[in-house]
């Protein structure tokens, strides 16, 4: 019986490329390039078949041009993640066209793992829900203050402005961003209690009765990890709640190590290194749970709660990529054929990464760590409609 090859489930543009590969096990990031590339493609109906079929049609080892990038762009970023590098690669990516990600989030327009009641719930419900749950965890009530750390195109600052009437406050480093959500803000009603702008969260002054961070701290960089703890641990007041929300890759403990990609299975390393070249660039600290945890604890907090949201993930990947496939005419017109099977591939693989245990995403609830916070009230003064 034969085994199946690549040229089973893609067509080649390039004709010189198919009789290269003919036969042979070809590299994953090989395969992708080339169809960003458009010098092959892969008919819908053969799609289920590529990645069904992956691991006997294709290798997932490291190529010259992973070494090259690594050394490039990879360890540069890793070794430095200053301001002004975050603002930049920041700025590149979400400054691209609120457009552009609105045909992929659809209304909520939130870049972050949602929380579905049942897998058939809608998406923007599925997100509204994640928002009131994270507030509810947070015990977040009238008028006191809230910081949303990395805020994206502020549904969460409109929100939990608007349903839970904190006083609410948000920042991004994409001007893009800040556009949306001030017209979102003034669309809710709640101008007088909410604000986004753009601003590095080590420039964040004042004092805060509840913070949130959802999906951001992968930017801050491995390096800079415990800092970004010890910040929002300086921001938050000393009786105030932490939600931080993270999707991390299995068996990523030290990303600034390159013997470290020993200890991770080959799919993984491939696909994190896919996720960082080509959609999330800097974003080096995804980190598992335990060395999430620890860099928590390091500065200066206690986790008083972990709520696996993996599944949410799963189902939320698959949700904006036919959303994005219902735009495709839109997107190619605008961006081109290439931004959009780049981001139809990165959906389409991601839930899959996230189905197998490859990646997943986590929600913590933290405090400080300090002798004379009231822990008992999370136990039994605090409302758990959220469970």
């Amino acid at each position: 019986m034969s085994r199946n090859t690549i040229s089973d489930f893609v067509t080649f543009e390039d004709a010189a490329l198919g009789r290269k590969w003919s036969g042979k096990k070809v590299p994953m990031s090989d395969v992708y390039e080339a169809y960003f590339d458009g010098k092959l493609d892969i008919p819908q109906d053969k799609w289920q078949g590529f990645f069904e079929t992956r691991h006997e049609t294709m290798s997932f080892r490291l190529t010259d041009s992973h070494i090259r990038w690594a050394f490039t762009n990879f360890l540069p970023e890793v070794a430095i993640h200053s301001k002004a590098q975050d603002s930049r690669i920041v700025g590149e990516h979400y400054n691209r066209g609120n457009d552009f990600f609105e045909w992929c989030l659809g209304e909520a327009m939130v870049y972050t793992a949602a929380a579905f009641e049942t897998p058939d719930m809608p998406l923007e419900q599925a997100q509204y829900r994640k928002i009131d749950r994270a507030c509810t965890k947070l015990q977040l009530k009238a008028g006191e203050t809230l910081l949303d750390i990395g805020c994206g195109w502020g549904t969460f600052v409109a929100r939990s402005a608007k349903e839970f009437g904190a006083k609410s406050y948000g920042v991004t480093l994409a001007q893009e961003q800040v556009n949306f959500g001030t017209d979102r803000i003034a669309k809710y009603g709640v101008s007088d209690r909410a604000k986004v702008e753009v601003c590095d969260y080590r420039n964040i002054q004042g004092k805060f009765d509840k913070i949130v961070s959802l999906e951001m701290v992968e930017h801050v960089g491995i390096k800079n990890l415990v800092g970004y703890y010890q910040k929002v641990h300086e921001l938050l007041a000393d009786e105030g709640l932490f939600v931080l929300q993270w999707t991390g890759i299995r068996n990523l403990y030290n990303p600034q190590n390159p013997l470290s990609a020993l200890t991770m299975r080959p799919e993984d390393l491939i696909w994190g290194l896919f996720m960082n070249r080509h959609i999330f660039p800097g974003a080096d600290a995804s980190l598992t749970l335990s060395g999430m945890i620890r860099a928590a604890e390091d500065g200066g907090f206690e986790v008083t709660d972990v709520e696996n949201m993996s599944p949410h993930y799963v189902i939320t990947l698959r949700a904006w990529r036919d959303h994005w496939v219902s735009n495709r005419e839109h997107v190619i017109k605008a961006y081109g054929e290439r931004w959009y099977r780049l981001w139809y591939f990165f959906l389409h693989w991601s839930a899959l990464i996230g189905e197998q245990g490859s990646a997943f995403t986590y929600q913590l609830l933290m405090h400080k760590n300090s002798d004379s916070f009231d822990r008992a009230k999370l136990q039994f003064g605090s409302n758990k409609s959220w469970r």
